[in-house]
C-alpha cells in the first residue's frame, strides 16, 4: 500500500481448519485471488448486506466448498486475526475456526480449486500466504484449544505483528 491512495476496503471472512482421522489438514489449493496458487484454509467472506454471524458464516462456507454439514457446538473459535494493507488492496478481519473432532469430505474440486489432505508437518513445504505461514499457522499451533487475537500490519517491506490477546493452550 502506498501512502495516500485513499482508504482500503475493510473485508471480514472466517478460515475453517478441518481435520481428518489420520490428523491430516485440509487445504484449498487455490485457482483465484486472493492467494492463487497458494495453499489455504477453506473459508470465504461474511455476508454483511444480511447480518451474517462469523459462526454461522464458517457453516456455511464448510458446508459450501467441503460439502459437509458441521454443528455450530463443533465450531472453536481458535483466533481473530487483522491483517492491515493485505497485498495493498484490503484489510482483512478474519476468524479462524477448527472444526472438533475428524471429519469425512470427499469432495475433491470445486471452483475456488483443489482440496488436499496435508500432514501437518508438510506445511513448511508448502506454497503458503506469507501471513498465514509466518503468523497464523504458528499461532494456530501454539494455541490450539485456547484462543488468540493477532493485528499484522502487511503494509510495510516486512509483516509486522502483535499478540494482542491470548488464553488457553500455549498462551504462556
Amino acid at each position: 500500500m502506498v501512502p495516500g491512495d485513499g482508504p482500503l476496503p475493510y473485508k471480514i471472512a472466517v478460515l475453517c481448519v478441518l481435520f481428518d482421522a489420520d490428523g491430516r489438514l485440509l487445504l484449498l489449493h487455490r485457482r483465484k485471488a486472493p492467494n492463487r496458487d497458494l495453499y489455504t484454509p477453506i473459508g470465504g467472506k461474511l455476508e454483511t448486506t444480511i447480518g451474517e454471524s462469523p459462526t454461522r458464516c464458517a457453516q456455511r462456507e464448510i458446508a459450501e466448498e467441503a460439502g459437509i454439514e458441521v454443528g455450530m457446538d463443533r465450531l472453536h473459535l481458535t483466533g481473530i486475526v487483522s491483517e492491515a494493507g493485505y497485498q495493498g488492496e484490503t484489510h482483512w478481519l478474519m476468524f479462524l475456526y477448527e472444526v472438533t473432532g475428524a471429519v469425512v469430505v470427499d469432495r475433491e474440486e470445486f471452483d475456488e480449486g483443489r482440496l488436499e489432505w496435508h500432514e501437518p508437518g508438510a506445511l513448511a513445504g508448502l506454497e503458503l500466504p506469507q501471513s498465514d505461514r509466518e503468523v497464523i499457522w504458528p499461532l494456530f499451533w501454539k494455541h490450539r484449544g485456547g484462543f488468540f487475537a493477532v493485528h499484522v500490519d502487511c503494509t510495510g517491506p516486512e509483516l509486522a505483528w502483535r499478540v494482542e490477546q491470548r488464553w488457553g493452550a500455549g498462551a504462556g
